[in-house]
């Protein structure tokens, strides 16, 4: 480039023009790309000796971008996931960059083609019927705090809203009439209508009539009557599937966070047949494959299309030896 004062430049206008203006990036996302600029600004200053404000496009060499995520790996212990969370805010600078300076073009297709490094992918946990019903069951009805909890879990386990939506919803965002219904606005601005069982309607409409704290608009507050943080939700929840545990065995062993009580609404769906694209709509998925994570999860399905291909009328076969030959071929 020209003037190492470029970049800097460079990288203001990516947030401010590409992010915030173009594609109207939520707040999380911005956060997320600004904490992965910050980390390697830091490093490359430390590699470099330069300050972060006077460093040029040519400075983040792909071998530079490889020892930073690297770097992350062994001194901040983070995951292969995260390291490709951040992989994937650098490359999308560099894609904005390759527009805005392609005579550096050579130097940004080194660095888009840095691979995401492979993890494990593990199967979604999710509860069972008899494990919901022992954690609905917890909260204590007589209070406000339990009447407010049985509510907002049994909204989670049956509409599958993530906990920022749940935690954002507001009362006119509530339909509990004819056709009862939710509506959210989830990641990447899409708004979606959710449908209510008639149960669910009921427990919800006597939810709205609770007497009102600081914040009416709101659906669920904490005590104090401010907006419920994603950390509130998960204390909440912790704080009665201690108790459920006592009552339901299983729940002892599997780890459940408030992304699992979405995971459960997704299984139930698909249990009851409902198909991948309806399911995939109905949590807002960007990609009908996402909701392929579910079909790998559900091991009654697998057992249920095993029954349908193992042979009604197999005999049980008798052992014999192999060829003394082919025994020893087979040995090698």
């Amino acid at each position: 480039m020209k003037d190492t004062q470029d970049f800097p430049v460079l990288l203001e206008r990516f947030f401010s023009q590409r992010l915030m203006a173009q594609r109207r990036a939520s707040a999380h996302t911005i956060a997320s790309y600004r904490d992965t600029f910050r980390l390697l600004l830091r490093f490359a200053q430390r590699q470099l000796h330069k300050a972060p404000s006077v460093l040029s496009l040519t400075d983040l060499q792909a071998p530079l971008i490889g020892a930073f995520l690297d770097d992350l790996e062994s001194t901040r212990g983070i995951t292969a996931r995260s390291r490709n969370l951040r992989l994937t805010a650098i490359r999308s600078f560099f894609r904005f960059a390759a527009y805005e300076e392609p005579a550096q073009a050579a130097l940004i297709q080194r660095v888009l083609a840095i691979p995401n490094k492979r993890h494990e992918k593990k199967l979604v946990g999710f509860l069972t019927r008899p494990e919901i019903a022992a954690l609905l069951a917890v909260p204590d009805l007589g209070t406000w705090s339990g009447r407010r909890d049985r509510a907002l879990l049994l909204l989670a386990v049956q509409t599958g809203l993530r906990v920022s939506e749940i935690t954002a919803l507001r009362r006119e965002d509530l339909v509990l009439g004819t056709g009862a219904h939710v509506r959210c606005q989830g990641k990447g601005r899409k708004e979606r209508c959710t449908p209510l069982t008639r149960q669910l309607a009921r427990i919800l409409a006597a939810w709205l009539a609770e007497p009102t704290r600081r914040t009416p608009d709101l659906v669920f507050t904490s005590a104090r009557g401010t907006r419920l943080s994603t950390d509130g939700v998960q204390y909440l929840l912790a704080k009665h599937l201690a108790i459920a545990r006592q009552r339901c065995p299983s729940l002892q062993q599997k780890v459940v966070s408030p992304h699992v009580l979405r995971h459960t609404a997704a299984m139930e769906l698909l249990q009851a047949g409902v198909d991948r694209s309806v399911i995939a709509l109905w949590l807002g998925h960007e990609s009908i494959e996402t909701t392929q994570i579910y079909l790998d999860a559900n091991l009654a399905m697998k057992q249920e299309a095993l029954a349908k291909t193992t042979p009604t009328h197999s005999k049980l076969g008798r052992y014999r030896a192999d060829d003394r030959l082919m025994s020893f071929l087979t040995a090698l």
